[in-house]
């Protein structure tokens, strides 16, 4: 979704306490000079369920904040309210200076929405979806055209361009509408779980579209299940759990919040790796928890709490006289920071290469 189809401004509209002259910005937002999203105590319901319950949250302009939690936190709702489709119950939010309660018209212009699944019309071409959108943002007729020619080819899809939209594939629907709710060079996007669905390869695709759009200067919220994209897009994280925040920071910073680290240590003979799991289960250090094997690595995982304890566990194995082949040392992983946090696994599928967070130690 680009946005509403726009009408032009005549005079001043009166919208509550603002006023807004043309497309003039009102700049009552109360947050930082530099946030192209603010939202402060929002809440809503759905009934007796609280979906929202006091969210705060800033997004700086020109980067990815990524909003982690389960189904049913609330990810959605607040998407919804921000893209104006949603009132809320109480708060204020304001997306690239405009309220989005009181100044919905103009607010819908600056910012671009895609969900979960593709909303183009699958009857149309895919370049007469583009033109369409273009015409109903009040483009004039060559620049709708012109728009559709370029975002077409910058989304890979010139050569499909003439065909229905219903004989794309699911990443080729997907680009096109990414592509759709770029037609109005909004400020802010909204990306609501954009590769719900999508193969390995098509997210990749995806993701580098993303990273071209925030190059571009495009501000993105982005809703997501999936750790491996949280870490590949986002800049920063909110993570939300029954509708509040109950974390936020860059990644590392909450890494580091969760605490611990793993200890890799990898033999050079694998014969040794489970006498040496029980080796090191059998030396007493406070506080230790149980190593485990990663046969397929070839390694011995070792839950490490303190620097104290990562000290006594490399002394250990090299008084046993144990070839090494390499001694590593991992933070958590964000699949294990979104446990510790919300007391569950995330429900997404994960791909089966973990970002690389391992820091060499010396023996």
């Amino acid at each position: 979704m680009a946005g509403e189809p726009c009408r032009r401004d005549v005079g001043a509209l009166s919208v509550g306490a603002d006023t807004v002259v043309g497309m003039k910005r009102i700049d009552d937002n109360p947050s930082a000079a530099d946030a192209a999203v603010t939202v402060r105590g929002l809440v809503k319901h759905y009934g007796e369920t609280k979906a929202l319950d006091g969210v705060d949250l800033d997004v700086r302009e020109g980067t990815v904040m990524g909003v982690l939690g389960p189904n049913g936190a609330g990810k959605t709702t607040l998407v919804r309210i921000l893209s104006t489709l949603l009132a809320p119950d109480a708060g204020r939010a304001h997306v690239a200076g405009y309220d989005v309660v009181r100044q919905p018209r103009q607010l819908r212009r600056v910012i671009g929405l895609t969900g979960q699944y593709a909303s183009v019309d699958e009857k149309l071409p895919g370049w007469e979806n583009l033109y369409m959108i273009g015409r109903l943002l009040d483009l004039p007729r060559r620049e709708a055209r012109a728009r559709a020619d370029e975002l077409l080819e910058r989304f890979s899809l010139t050569d499909a361009g003439k065909r229905p939209a219903a004989t794309y594939s699911g990443g080729m629907r997907r680009r096109l509408d990414l592509a759709a709710s770029m037609i109005g060079r909004p400020k802010v996007l909204f990306l609501d779980e954009p590769t719900t669905g999508l193969d390995p390869r098509t997210r990749n695709e995806v993701w580098d579209e993303v990273k071209r759009m925030v190059g571009d200067g495009v501000t993105v919220l982005l809703t997501t299940q999936y750790m491996e994209e949280a870490e590949q897009l986002a800049s920063e994280l909110t993570v939300v759990d029954r509708g509040e925040v109950i974390a936020k920071g860059g990644i590392e910073e909450l890494k580091a919040k969760v605490g611990g680290r793993t200890l890799r240590v990898r033999p050079a003979d694998p014969l040794q790796l489970r006498p040496l799991a029980a080796y090191l289960d059998e030396l007493g250090i406070t506080g230790l928890a149980s190593s485990t094997v990663d046969a397929q690595r070839g390694a011995v995982l070792v839950p490490i709490l303190s620097d104290e304890q990562l000290t006594a566990v490399v002394g250990a194995v090299t008084a046993r006289g144990i070839t090494v082949a390499s001694i590593t040392t991992e933070l958590p992983s964000l699949d294990e920071v979104f446990l510790s946090l919300t007391g569950h696994r995330a429900s997404a599928p994960q791909d089966p290469a973990p970002a690389d967070t391992r820091e060499e130690v010396a023996v």
